[in-house]
Protein backbone atom coordinates (compact mmCIF):
# COMPACT_ATOMS: atom_id res chain seq x y z
CA UNK A 1 0.00 0.00 0.00
CA UNK A 2 2.73 2.50 0.88
CA UNK A 3 5.15 1.39 -1.82
CA UNK A 4 6.66 4.49 -3.46
CA UNK A 5 6.55 2.67 -6.80
CA UNK A 6 2.75 3.01 -6.64
CA UNK A 7 2.87 6.78 -6.16
CA UNK A 8 2.69 7.74 -9.85
CA UNK A 9 -0.37 5.52 -10.34
CA UNK A 10 -2.06 6.97 -7.25
CA UNK A 11 -1.27 10.54 -8.36
CA UNK A 12 -2.87 9.83 -11.75
CA UNK A 13 -5.88 8.45 -9.89
CA UNK A 14 -6.18 11.72 -7.94
CA UNK A 15 -6.23 13.61 -11.24
CA UNK A 16 -8.88 11.22 -12.57
CA UNK A 17 -11.02 11.87 -9.49
CA UNK A 18 -10.71 15.62 -10.09
CA UNK A 19 -11.69 15.35 -13.76
CA UNK A 20 -14.53 12.88 -13.27
CA UNK A 21 -15.97 14.39 -10.07
CA UNK A 22 -15.24 11.17 -8.17
CA UNK A 23 -13.80 10.83 -4.67
CA UNK A 24 -11.74 8.11 -2.96
CA UNK A 25 -10.56 9.14 0.50
CA UNK A 26 -8.50 6.00 1.12
CA UNK A 27 -6.48 6.41 -2.07
CA UNK A 28 -5.95 10.10 -1.34
CA UNK A 29 -4.77 9.39 2.19
CA UNK A 30 -2.36 6.80 0.77
CA UNK A 31 -0.84 9.49 -1.46
CA UNK A 32 -0.40 11.85 1.49
CA UNK A 33 1.13 9.05 3.58
CA UNK A 34 3.59 8.28 0.77
CA UNK A 35 4.54 11.97 0.72
CA UNK A 36 5.20 11.73 4.47
CA UNK A 37 7.48 8.73 3.96
CA UNK A 38 9.11 10.17 0.83
CA UNK A 39 9.21 13.99 1.13
CA UNK A 40 11.30 14.33 -2.04
CA UNK A 41 8.30 13.10 -4.06
CA UNK A 42 5.89 15.72 -2.66
CA UNK A 43 3.72 17.35 -5.35
CA UNK A 44 1.97 20.60 -4.45
CA UNK A 45 -0.57 20.27 -7.27
CA UNK A 46 -1.64 16.76 -6.31
CA UNK A 47 -1.87 17.73 -2.64
CA UNK A 48 -4.01 20.74 -3.58
CA UNK A 49 -6.37 18.49 -5.55
CA UNK A 50 -6.65 16.11 -2.59
CA UNK A 51 -7.47 18.97 -0.22
CA UNK A 52 -10.07 20.41 -2.60
CA UNK A 53 -11.74 17.01 -3.00
CA UNK A 54 -11.78 16.60 0.80
CA UNK A 55 -13.41 20.04 1.13
CA UNK A 56 -16.30 18.79 -0.99
CA UNK A 57 -17.00 16.17 1.67
CA UNK A 58 -17.50 18.55 4.59
CA UNK A 59 -18.85 18.28 7.26
CA UNK A 60 -17.16 14.87 7.36
CA UNK A 61 -13.65 14.86 8.84
CA UNK A 62 -11.84 14.08 5.57
CA UNK A 63 -10.40 17.59 5.25
CA UNK A 64 -9.00 17.49 8.79
CA UNK A 65 -7.47 14.05 8.18
CA UNK A 66 -5.78 15.25 5.01
CA UNK A 67 -4.63 18.49 6.62
CA UNK A 68 -2.96 16.59 9.47
CA UNK A 69 -0.98 14.44 7.04
CA UNK A 70 0.74 17.38 5.33
CA UNK A 71 4.20 18.33 6.59
CA UNK A 72 4.09 21.69 8.36
CA UNK A 73 6.86 23.00 6.11
CA UNK A 74 4.38 22.92 3.22
CA UNK A 75 1.78 24.76 5.26
CA UNK A 76 3.81 27.44 7.02
CA UNK A 77 6.60 27.98 4.51
CA UNK A 78 9.97 29.31 5.54
CA UNK A 79 9.67 31.98 8.20
CA UNK A 80 5.96 32.48 7.68
CA UNK A 81 3.80 33.07 10.70
CA UNK A 82 0.81 31.30 9.20
CA UNK A 83 -1.15 31.54 6.01
CA UNK A 84 0.22 33.89 3.40
CA UNK A 85 -0.22 34.60 -0.22
CA UNK A 86 -4.00 34.74 -0.36
CA UNK A 87 -5.57 37.64 -2.14
CA UNK A 88 -8.06 39.39 0.07
CA UNK A 89 -8.91 41.65 -2.85
CA UNK A 90 -10.05 44.35 -0.46
CA UNK A 91 -13.12 42.36 0.54
CA UNK A 92 -14.13 42.16 4.15
CA UNK A 93 -12.74 39.17 5.99
CA UNK A 94 -13.95 37.71 9.26
CA UNK A 95 -12.18 39.07 12.33
CA UNK A 96 -9.81 36.10 12.58
CA UNK A 97 -8.69 36.48 8.97
CA UNK A 98 -5.13 37.76 8.65
CA UNK A 99 -4.40 40.16 5.82
CA UNK A 100 -3.01 38.25 2.87
CA UNK A 101 -0.56 39.50 0.30
CA UNK A 102 0.40 38.20 -3.10
CA UNK A 103 3.96 39.40 -2.47
CA UNK A 104 5.27 36.07 -1.23
CA UNK A 105 9.00 35.28 -1.35
CA UNK A 106 9.92 32.90 -4.19
CA UNK A 107 10.53 29.79 -2.00
CA UNK A 108 6.99 30.10 -0.63
CA UNK A 109 5.27 30.60 -4.00
CA UNK A 110 5.14 26.86 -4.70
CA UNK A 111 3.26 26.12 -1.46
CA UNK A 112 0.82 29.01 -1.81
CA UNK A 113 -2.09 26.93 -3.21
CA UNK A 114 -2.00 24.68 -0.15
CA UNK A 115 -2.21 27.64 2.22
CA UNK A 116 -5.01 29.15 0.14
CA UNK A 117 -7.02 25.93 0.26
CA UNK A 118 -6.45 25.57 4.01
CA UNK A 119 -7.78 29.10 4.42
CA UNK A 120 -10.86 28.24 2.33
CA UNK A 121 -11.35 25.19 4.54
CA UNK A 122 -11.15 27.34 7.64
CA UNK A 123 -13.84 29.64 6.24
CA UNK A 124 -16.15 26.70 5.50
CA UNK A 125 -15.51 24.96 8.82
CA UNK A 126 -16.31 28.16 10.71
CA UNK A 127 -19.44 28.85 8.63
CA UNK A 128 -18.14 32.04 7.02
CA UNK A 129 -19.87 31.11 3.79
CA UNK A 130 -20.05 34.55 2.19
CA UNK A 131 -16.32 35.08 2.78
CA UNK A 132 -15.64 31.59 1.41
CA UNK A 133 -17.45 32.29 -1.86
CA UNK A 134 -15.79 35.71 -2.20
CA UNK A 135 -12.33 34.26 -1.59
CA UNK A 136 -12.99 31.39 -3.98
CA UNK A 137 -14.28 33.76 -6.64
CA UNK A 138 -11.06 35.79 -6.38
CA UNK A 139 -8.89 32.68 -6.67
CA UNK A 140 -10.67 30.51 -9.24
CA UNK A 141 -7.33 29.30 -10.61
CA UNK A 142 -7.27 26.89 -7.66
CA UNK A 143 -10.14 24.96 -9.25
CA UNK A 144 -8.41 24.32 -12.59
CA UNK A 145 -8.97 20.69 -13.45
CA UNK A 146 -11.50 20.11 -10.63
CA UNK A 147 -14.90 19.21 -12.08
CA UNK A 148 -18.04 20.00 -10.07
CA UNK A 149 -16.28 21.56 -7.07
CA UNK A 150 -18.77 24.37 -6.46
CA UNK A 151 -21.83 22.13 -6.75
CA UNK A 152 -20.24 19.53 -4.48
CA UNK A 153 -19.52 22.14 -1.80
CA UNK A 154 -23.08 23.45 -1.94
CA UNK A 155 -24.66 20.06 -1.22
Amino acid sequence: RYNPENLATLERYVETQAKENAYDLEANLAVLKLYQFNPAFFQTGVTAQILLKALTNLPHTDFTLCKCMIDQAHILGSGSGGFSGFSSGGTSCPRFCPQFSLDVPAPQQEERPIRQILYLGELLETCHFQSFWQALDENMELLEGITGFEDSVRK
